[in-house]
């Protein structure tokens, strides 16, 4: 194994294997709480959900970072199915997504910090559970996490929030394994990356997602210089009567923070799959974006968005 390594659900690979790399990624969503209220989150059809990344494959893509974690709709032995079939490298996360995906009455709630930080670990080091904390046996797979995910909403952080965030932090720290964030429409990013930075994270591998939605250029430079990394994900979905933010962020931002950017297509709604009868699919981004970059003299960036920025920010650190 070299120096620096990435942990799929098959395994960890060599990062310089992991090739052209979308960095948000939702690739199984299985029933579960959110998907009884929201159907079009719901992305459990193996043999469709292969037939996109086989395209993605053909298309020159390699590694994709799913962002599903604990007890929301994660299947760890479909996502494993998935990558045997497509050839595809999965990291899926451990880690807990936004409250409204979880009832209230969910153990996110009454975990400890200690007890949350454990869990994560063990997704990490020891394998999934096959039933993804969902009853009352644990029965651990091969497959581990690759990462550690949290999110927030609009508000200001509420302690159980904190606590989560806590939580990710020392496993991050104890482990090595990366951070990746949701934020709503980019707002609380700047208040997560400094907090991550009070924590004590290691910067470099922590990424906030969804930070073009903001939109603001001076804002997202604000996050970047906190030191952290940002994933946008909007390209596709600005309408055609606005300016195209995200392309307009990589346009100002690429030349001083060329290191700090990554891309991923986001497609949580089934209707984004073409797969699945929609669009635009997963190879968007490789169909468009080395046009835009081109047109703006701002090829050399490539590289850095898809290839060495994600290799860099999703390898595990020395402890």
């Amino acid at each position: 194994m070299s120096r620096e390594f990435c942990r799929t659900v098959l395994g960890d690979i060599s990062s310089s294997k992991m090739g052209l790399t979308y960095s948000h990624e939702h690739i199984v969503i299985d029933d579960c709480y959110v998907t009884s209220k929201h159907p079009e989150f719901l992305l459990n059809d193996t043999k469709k959900i292969s037939k996109e990344l086989i395209n993605f494959y053909k298309a020159g893509g390699r590694t994709v970072v799913d962002t599903m974690p604990a007890n929301a709709g994660r299947n760890i032995l479909k996502s494993a199915d998935i990558s045997r079939k497509s050839e595809v490298h999965i990291i899926v996360p451990t880690g807990i997504h936004l409250e409204m995906y979880y009832p209230e009455n969910h153990w996110r709630y009454s975990y400890t910090e200690d007890e949350l930080t454990r869990l994560f670990i063990a997704d990490i080091e020891e394998g999934i559970d096959q039933f993804d904390y969902s009853g009352p046996f644990v029965k651990r797979t091969r497959y581990k996490a690759g990462l550690i995910k949290l999110a927030t909403d609009n508000g200001p952080f509420t302690k159980h929030q904190e606590k989560v965030f806590r939580a990710v932090v020392n496993a991050h720290l104890q482990t090595g394994a990366p951070i990746l964030t949701h934020t709503n429409f980019g707002r609380k990013a700047l208040e997560q990356a400094q907090l991550f930075k009070n924590l004590g994270a290691k910067l470099e591998h922590v990424v906030l997602s969804h930070v073009d939605r903001a939109k603001d250029i001076d804002y997202n430079r604000a996050v970047l210089d906190v030191g952290v990394r940002v994933e946008y994900d909007s390209a596709f979905r600005w309408k055609k009567e606005e300016p195209n933010y995200t392309f307009d962020l990589l346009e100002n931002l690429l030349p001083q923070y060329a290191n700090q950017i990554t891309m991923g297509m986001d497609m949580a709604k089934n209707a984004y799959w073409k797969s699945y009868g929609g669009s635009p699919g997963m190879n968007y981004l490789i169909e468009t974006i080395p046009g835009f970059l081109k047109s703006k003299g701002l090829e050399e960036y490539y590289e850095k968005i898809f290839f060495n920025n994600p290799r860099k920010l999703f390898s595990f650190f020395k402890l």
